[in-house]
């Protein structure tokens, strides 16, 4: 898996969460401890009953590492698509590790295939168009690296994974330039003087938009704008600053988002991939013997 600037390598990042995923359960399983033969063996079928995007398997393999379970054979990667009841992977373990192991496994794969399959259902919609879908920093907290990965299983795109490789100039940076009666083009060269070359800026307005052309931003986040709206104001973009990319951020739902991908905009982001997920429907069924 190819590493991203601003995440947390993918194998640390696993590590990390598995070990909290497992440790959250307490230090014993008393109920496996009272209901298991020691030495008990298992086969248990990761079965991905909602089906839909499969994501998230590089962190339930951390998971069963942690709990001390053997890891699952996968019969799916990353970012294909399953259909309801298909078995995605197969694990042959001890059976009260992987009982320890089968909730912080599940979690983990759950959330992950649910981003992924969300995703999946805005990059359908804008399907033919151009218009790239990108994930927000609206992430789970400690979770920012694990949901960006889910987003591009999706076959969404990169936004920015943190604040320290691009400059976003949004509502609340306006007021602060306002404050300091610093202009937008002072404060995008002190940024390109830092080595950042992503200048992003946030408009609300057409003054914004144009001051944001002048001062040499790489890209446009229009903002809670209509489809219409939207349209008029790139074109007046591209005229002022040809090459400038333009996104659409706000209010942007699966029914509307053919639309605002339709105005010949480069990417549409969306915060509901990841903050109001629904996690996939996946089960661990261990077989009888």
């Amino acid at each position: 898996m190819t590493e991203i600037a601003g995440l947390a390598p993918v194998g640390d990042d696993a590590r990390r969460l598995a070990r909290l995923a497992v440790d959250e359960d307490g230090a014993e399983d008393v109920t496996t401890l009272v209901t298991v033969a020691r030495g008990a063996q298992a086969v248990g079928v990761i079965e991905f009953r909602s089906g839909g995007v499969l994501a998230g398997t590089a962190y339930a393999d951390a998971a069963a590492d942690a709990a001390g379970c053997a890891r699952p054979v996968w019969n799916a990667r990353d970012g294909d698509d399953l259909p309801a009841g298909a078995p995605a992977g197969l694990v042959r373990a001890d059976l009260a590790a992987l009982l320890r192991a089968e909730r912080p496994l599940l979690n983990l794969l759950q959330r992950a295939s649910g981003i992924a399959t969300m995703t999946r259902s805005y990059v359908a919609a804008v399907e033919g168009t151009g218009c790239r879908v990108l994930h927000t920093r609206k992430t789970a907290p400690g979770l920012r690296a694990f949901d960006i990965r889910a987003v591009l299983a999706g076959g969404g795109g990169l936004h920015r994974a943190d604040l320290a490789h691009a400059v976003m100039v949004k509502d609340n940076h306006w007021q602060a330039l306002q404050q300091r009666d610093l202009t937008l083009a002072a404060a995008l060269a002190a940024a390109r003087a830092r080595g950042i070359a992503a200048c992003y800026v946030e408009v609300e307005t057409m003054a914004q938009l144009e001051a944001a052309c002048g001062a040499g931003a790489t890209r446009l986040l229009i903002d809670n704008q209509t489809p219409a709206t939207l349209a008029a104001w790139a074109s007046v973009a591209r005229g002022l600053a040809p090459g400038i990319e333009i996104e659409a951020t706000g209010g942007i739902t699966l029914d509307n988002v053919r639309d605002y991908a339709r105005t010949g905009v480069d990417f549409v982001s969306i915060g509901a991939i990841t903050h109001s997920v629904r996690a996939a429907d996946i089960a661990l069924e261990i077989l009888r013997g």
